[in-house]
């Protein structure tokens, strides 16, 4: 059996153990996660001797050299963030693959694949073909805006360009349940939502850049447009990182 993410910290991830273990109900157990992100990785310490923890390279090479950095970073969020991270240590993959692993669990097949540098440089969309679903991690969140970590000059590794590269490939794949990072399981037109956003985030951010309107404007005007879009979506803080990771990226 394949568990998908482990939540924040140990104690999320004691719970994911549990439930897994009885559901097994003796079968084998792997552990993989979209990306290195506390959110989604920083649990996998209580996998250790009770799952074969794989992931893809650059997602391996993501939480060695940054797993510490941001978990210190996650740590500063706030009191209730930092519990859940006490105890934390970053794990070891057991198993790392380049591109394309295919995972037999007995009669099924899952589809591990490594996106390319997007959300993170070391994204991982999982796939279990005969079900139709699609586990995405963060390169989709529903009801929000997308979360672009582009913290300069400490982490630029989330790439706008790339994602919607990355976001047209796996709605054309058309699956029938997508497991997002945050917000509820739903069906494919989460994947067209989130294409469609980035589309327009970067549309509208290049049309001011091509007009030498400075970042700030930029920034005000692209969020009054996306607001008044998706005025339901949470997550609008990350709208200017957006803007500050595509003006980055606009071509000279």
């Amino acid at each position: 059996m394949l568990v998908v993410e482990t939540g924040m910290g140990p104690r999320n991830a004691a719970a994911v153990l549990a439930f897994a273990a009885e559901y097994a109900a003796g079968r084998r157990l792997y552990l993989t996660t979209t990306h290195f992100h506390p959110e989604h990785a920083f649990g996998a310490q209580v996998f250790a001797g009770k799952a074969t923890f794989l992931v893809n390279r650059a997602q391996a090479e993501d939480l060695a050299a940054k797993g510490a950095v941001y978990l210190e970073m996650f740590r500063g969020l706030g009191e209730p963030v930092a519990r859940r991270l006490e105890g934390v240590e970053i794990a070891t993959p057991d198993v790392v693959y380049d591109d394309v692993y295919d995972l037999d669990l007995g009669g099924r097949v899952v589809r591990l694949r490594a996106a390319g540098r997007a959300h993170s440089r070391g994204d991982q969309v999982i796939t279990v073909p005969d079900a139709g679903v699609m586990f995405t991690g963060d390169l989709v969140e529903a009801g929000q805006f997308a979360i672009f970590p582009w913290f300069p000059p400490h982490d630029t590794d989330v790439s706008g360009v790339r994602w919607i590269s990355v976001m047209r490939r796996l709605a054309a794949a058309s699956p029938r349940v997508v497991v997002p990072g945050h917000g509820d399981v739903g069906g494919p037109q989460l994947l067209t939502d989130v294409r469609d956003y980035l589309e327009l985030l970067r549309d509208e951010t290049w049309a001011r850049r091509d007009s030498a309107v400075g970042e700030q404007t930029i920034v005000e005007e692209v969020r009054a447009l996306m607001i008044e879009r998706h005025p339901e979506w949470a997550g609008r803080e990350w709208m200017e990182k957006g803007v500050g990771c595509l003006c980055a990226e606009h071509p000279v």
